[in-house]
């Protein structure tokens, strides 16, 4: 008998009320990339119809998110990722449906020998929001850490 576990943005979505508030859908997860997408809903737009700043953040954060644990799920037992700051740039108007797509911004392998020299690793993660007919409409970065169990 195999045992179906849930997949990340399933987790996600149960552990993270923010997630599910905005009905965020995880499209792609894996150690390459994780792409989740904003459906376009009228109780999260701004005041120009699109979706609010604080609901892209979001949605970009939540893809930083998955791709962490799709990478380092398997350092969960020593480690603890935690967000350590993040910066995002609104470039053009988003309407509609957005999609944010996150990739790791250091090697997988780095970072986990940095963890295991006792380390605190610290590695960036780069996520793009695009609009359905592509045009980027922001970019952000987020800092995660591992931070080891005491």
């Amino acid at each position: 008998m195999t045992e179906m576990l849930p997949s990340i943005g399933e987790m996600l979505t149960a552990t993270v009320p923010m997630a599910a508030t905005l009905n965020l859908e995880f499209l792609e997860t894996s150690v390459e990339r994780a792409v989740v997408r904003l459906p376009d809903q009228p109780d999260f737009h701004n005041h120009v119809g699109g979706p609010h700043a604080g609901a892209m953040f979001t949605l970009a954060e939540s893809a930083s998110g998955a791709i962490v644990l799709a990478a380092f799920g398997d350092q969960l037992n020593r480690a603890v990722p935690l967000a350590v700051r993040a910066e995002i740039g609104y470039r053009k108007l988003a309407m509609g449906p957005v999609t944010a797509t996150a990739t790791l911004g250091r090697p997988l392998a780095e970072v986990v020998a940095a963890l295991d020299a006792g380390e605190r690793p610290e590695f960036p993660v780069a996520i793009e929001i695009t609009r359905e007919d592509g045009a980027v409409t922001g970019e952000m970065t987020v800092v995660w850490t591992l931070r080891p169990h005491s």
